[in-house]
């Protein structure tokens, strides 16, 4: 089962394709999309499905994000090689797997210990060593290597968590979905050291982003 045929090569190749047609340019991205391959980050029961452009289930009430919300943070990070970047919510692993592709040094937090135990296993046997996986509260982000590049947040937040923008760097971007039931993809860029420019960007739907308030 944990093989890489050619037909689910082929299939990521069509996945490519939609995502271009969908807007997604940045060429890192696409490339990590195409080479990375997300039926390893499924429950066998959607390996057939893997490379549709849908979101599915991936235990304790998680899901993994479809390919072209994926490929949209991703994008909006405007990340460079070499980056440090924290990822607030793990689930499959497969964004981190996208992150460590495009050459960022990642460190990233997950609450459920069922997908941390997962993520630790799965993504070094793929090829894939993020920085650091840390089990533990996304709200409070990981202030020992602070500051970070980049931020990006795969679960939806009703406000933005004064402890990510505090350990965000000057000239740092964070990409998070920002609302309670649908979320609007907020991009916030922190020019100085008290100052914070703020995009908001379409509509999305995430699982909540959990903390030890819940």
């Amino acid at each position: 089962m944990n093989k890489d045929t050619p037909k689910h090569q082929g299939k990521r190749r069509q996945l490519v394709t939609v995502l271009k047609q969908k807007g997604i340019a940045q060429v890192e991205v696409l490339n990590a999309i195409g080479d990375i391959p997300r039926h390893l980050f499924l429950d066998s029961s959607f390996i057939d499905h893997a490379y549709q452009d849908k979101a599915f289930p991936i235990g304790a009430e998680q899901t993994i994000s479809q390919p072209y919300t994926v490929a949209f943070q991703s994008e909006q990070l405007q990340l460079k090689q070499g980056m440090k970047v924290l990822e607030i919510g793990t689930g499959s692993g497969y964004q981190t797997a996208v992150l460590c592709h495009m050459g960022a040094r990642v460190y990233s937090i997950e609450r459920q210990h069922e997908l941390f135990r997962t993520s630790l296993k799965r993504l070094p046997a793929l090829g894939f060593k993020p920085k650091k996986l840390i089990f533990g509260d996304g709200y409070k982000g990981f202030p020992k290597q602070a500051p970070y590049d980049r931020i990006i947040v795969t679960a939806g937040a009703p406000a933005v968590p004064e402890a990510l923008l505090a350990q965000l760097a000057v000239g740092g971007r964070m990409v998070i979905p920002v609302g309670d039931t649908n979320q609007k993809m907020t991009v916030i860029a922190r020019t100085s050291d008290t100052d914070f420019q703020k995009l908001v960007l379409g509509d999305f739907r995430f699982v909540p982003l959990l903390g030890d308030k819940n």
